[in-house]
C-alpha cells in the first residue's frame, strides 16, 4: 500500500517499476519474442529475461541495442533504468530507517525544537522525520550519527554537560556549525585576532543591536566566525568554541545571558579557547572548573576585562561611585565590575549594586 503524501513532500509510491515493464510492452506491440529480441539485439535469452523482470540492469551499451531494435530512444531506456535502480535504493532506504524511528527518541534530539525554528519541515511521516534529522547533521544513518557525536574519542564528549544530555547538546552545536559556514571569514591569525578583541572590549558599554553585528565583523575579519544560537532546552550553556579548519575558528554563544557581566565573560572565556588551546578539541562552557584548559580560559577573561595591574584596586571598590569610576577608567561596562568582585568574593551576590549590570535584551530569541 502506497504511502499517503505529507505537506510539503512529494508523493512516493512504496513500488519501484523495472524498465522491463515498459519493454515487454514495446515488443508485445512490436509482435515480438523476448528469444526473438534476444536474437536482434546479441543479448542472451536469459539476459532478456532478467531485463524484463528488472534483475539485471540495461546498460548504455545494451540501450542503444534496444534503440536500433525496437525505435525507442537510448535515452529513454538510461532514464528508466536510473529511475528504477534510484528507486530501489530509496525503498531500501526507507525500509532500514523505518528501524530508526525508535533511535530518533531514543536519541533525545529536540526535533520539534528544530521544527519550530523552521530548520526542518513540520511532517507525520515518521521516516521522512528521520531522513531530515539526518541531513541536518549531515550524516547517512545513525550509526554515522553515533560514530560522529557518541564515540569515545568524540571531541564534544569530553564535557560533562554534553554526556549529560547528547542530543540537544550536539543539535545547538550543528545550528552553530551551519550559521558558522556561511560567515567568510579571513584566515585566522592570532595577532588580528588579539587585535580584535581589543576593539570588542570597548563595546562592552553598547547595547546588543550595537555591539552584535560589530562583533560578528570583527572576528570574522580575524579568522573567527561569531555565531548567536539561542540556547535549547537541555543544553543550557553560555558557549563553544572549537575549530571548523585549521584557518577558521568558531565560537558560539547562546541568548541565555540576562545580564552583561555574563556575557562578556563568557565570550571571552571562549576566546581564550581559541588563543591558547589545542585545534582538535571542542570547548563547552558547562561552569566547570576543574581542568587547567578552564581556568587558563577563565583567567585569560578575567584579566583581559580588569588588567593584572588593575586588580589590586578591586577590595577597595565598595561603593556604586567607587565602581562606575574605576570601569570608566577602564573603558568597561560597571556591570563587569560588579561581576568579578562577587567572584572574588568581595561583594555579595545579593547586592543593591547588581544594578550596574546592564540586563540584555536580544532581537534573536
Amino acid at each position: 500500500m502506497a504511502r499517503k503524501a505529507t505537506s510539503g513532500y512529494a508523493y512516493e509510491p512504496d513500488y519501484a517499476v523495472p524498465p522491463g515493464a515498459t519493454l515487454q510492452e514495446t515488443i508485445r506491440a512490436l509482435g515480438m519474442t523476448q528469444k526473438e529480441l534476444a536474437v536482434r539485439t546479441g543479448l542472451t535469452p536469459k539476459t532478456v529475461t532478467g531485463m524484463i523482470n528488472g534483475k539485471e540492469p540495461i546498460s548504455h551499451r545494451t540501450a542503444v541495442a534496444l534503440q536500433r531494435v525496437t525505435g525507442v530512444p537510448a535515452q529513454l531506456w538510461n532514464n528508466l533504468e536510473t529511475n528504477y535502480r534510484a528507486r530501489l535504493a530509496r525503498l531500501d532506504d526507507a525500509a532500514r530507517l523505518q528501524e530508526a524511528v525508535a533511535w530518533l527518541t531514543e536519541s533525545s534530539i529536540p526535533v520539534q525544537e528544530l521544527i519550530k525554528r523552521g530548520v526542518i519541515k513540520r511532517t507525520t511521516d515518521r521516516i521522512e522525520r528521520v531522513r531530515a534529522v539526518l541531513r541536518f547533521f549531515g550524516v547517512g544513518d545513525p550509526q554515522a550519527w553515533e560514530r560522529l557525536w557518541l564515540s569515545p574519542d568524540a571531541a564534544f564528549r569530553k564535557s560533562p554537560r554534553f554526556k549529560a544530555q547528547p542530543g540537544p547538546t550536539a543539535t545547538w552545536l550543528r545550528l552553530g556549525e551551519l550559521h558558522a559556514q556561511e560567515i567568510e571569514c579571513a584566515s585566522y591569525e592570532a595577532g588580528n585576532f588579539k587585535a580584535a578583541l581589543a576593539r570588542i572590549r570597548t563595546l562592552t558599554t553598547c547595547d546588543p543591536h550595537k555591539f552584535q553585528p560589530e562583533m560578528i565583523k570583527l572576528c570574522a575579519g580575524a579568522g573567527v566566525a561569531l555565531v548567536f544560537v539561542p540556547e535549547i532546552k537541555g543544553c543550557p550553556t553560555s558557549g563553544a568554541a572549537w575549530w571548523l579548519t585549521p584557518e577558521k575558528a568558531l565560537i558560539e554563544l547562546s541568548l541565555r545571558y540576562k545580564q552583561d557581566d555574563h556575557f562578556w565573560f563568557s565570550f571571552f572565556h571562549e576566546a581564550g579557547h581559541i588563543l591558547y588551546d589545542r585545534k582538535k578539541e571542542v570547548f563547552i562552557d558547562d561552569g566547570a572548573a576543574d581542568d587547567d584548559r578552564e581556568r587558563r580560559a577563565n583567567m585569560f577573561a578575567a584579566r583581559f576585562l580588569i588588567p593584572r595591574e588593575w586588580e589590586e584596586a578591586l577590595p577597595t571598590l565598595r561603593t556604586r561611585g567607587a565602581i562606575v569610576r574605576f570601569a570608566s577608567r577602564l573603558g568597561i561596562t560597571p556591570g563587569i565590575v560588579v561581576g568579578r568582585l562577587q567572584k572574588d568574593g568581595v561583594l555579595p551576590w545579593r547586592t543593591n549594586l547588581n544594578s550596574l549590570k546592564r540586563p540584555l535584551r536580544w532581537a534573536h530569541r
